[in-house]
């Protein structure tokens, strides 16, 4: 895949570009490129049921935004009598599926990525979902929109650990010259993961989906993607970099314009 930015680093040091765009951003997925969280729920309530258990709403909240194999040993514990491989083989095989026969992208998902792809800020997409699911997801999206994935299943310690994200931005740091952690930002949509990207001490923008999120200083909450631009990351980066506290929705900087800085 491509690897803008990696001559030097000077674009980080312009103050107009870095007021335009991050210079760099990591991507959640399911939730909030995504919405597999039913098809996730789906897959998990046949195997409870089936197993004679009962599926509960506090059972399905509980399973957003983890580990897969934490998730499996809630299943287990929920009365499934398989093991936690085979548990998390069956759930994401049945997702899979589905997301090849049709995406259930999040509104602004795409829009926003595409933004970020024209002006050539490097994008990397950080999931607890197990490669086969992620790349499926990924190779759905046009070539050169992804710098890398972090999945689940390449790491010891699954979100809200920080370790996905620090993997990440390492991994980064060795693509674009002089990164700083402040000048990137990480979108998320559960508070596992904002937990594990704050952890990990990135900016980061919380779109809430399935569950509420808290207000938290670590992060700024937006309602939707829709309209976003690449100068929103940015200014929200600054913003959460400064230390200050924000309103539950930040303002939309620029709503025209799909790139959002030219």
């Amino acid at each position: 895949m491509p690897t803008p930015f990696t001559s030097g680093g000077s674009r980080l040091q312009d103050r107009s570009v870095r007021a335009a765009r991050p210079a760099a951003v990591f991507w959640d997925m399911d939730g909030t490129i995504v919405d597999t969280e039913p098809l996730w729920n789906a897959s998990q309530r046949a195997l409870v049921e089936d197993a004679g258990g009962e599926w509960t709403t506090a059972l399905a909240h509980s399973l957003v935004g983890q580990a897969l194999d934490h998730g499996a040993r809630l299943l287990q514990d929920a009365g499934v009598k398989k093991p936690v491989g085979e548990i998390i083989e069956l759930t994401m095989g049945h997702v899979i599926e589905s997301v090849r026969r049709s995406v259930p992208w999040r509104p602004g998902a795409r829009e926003l990525l595409a933004a970020l792809r024209e002006s050539a800020v490097p994008c990397a997409l950080v999931t607890m979902s197990h490669a086969p699911l992620a790349s499926v997801v990924a190779e759905s999206m046009p070539a050169g929109s992804w710098e890398f994935l972090v999945t689940g299943d390449m790491v010891m310690h699954g979100k809200p650990d920080p370790e996905p994200y620090t993997t990440a931005f390492d991994v980064m740091t060795r693509r674009v010259d002089g990164l700083r952690l402040r000048d990137c930002v990480a979108l998320e949509d559960s508070l596992p993961g904002l937990e594990s990207a704050a952890g990990a001490g990135l900016p980061v923008v919380a779109v809430p989906h399935i569950l509420a999120l808290p207000d938290d200083p670590r992060w700024e909450k937006w309602t939707s993607l829709s309209g976003r631009s690449p100068r929103d990351l940015a200014q929200a980066a600054d913003r959460l970099s400064a230390g200050a506290g924000q309103p539950t929705e930040a303002p939309i900087a620029h709503r025209s314009a799909p790139g959002g800085a030219s």
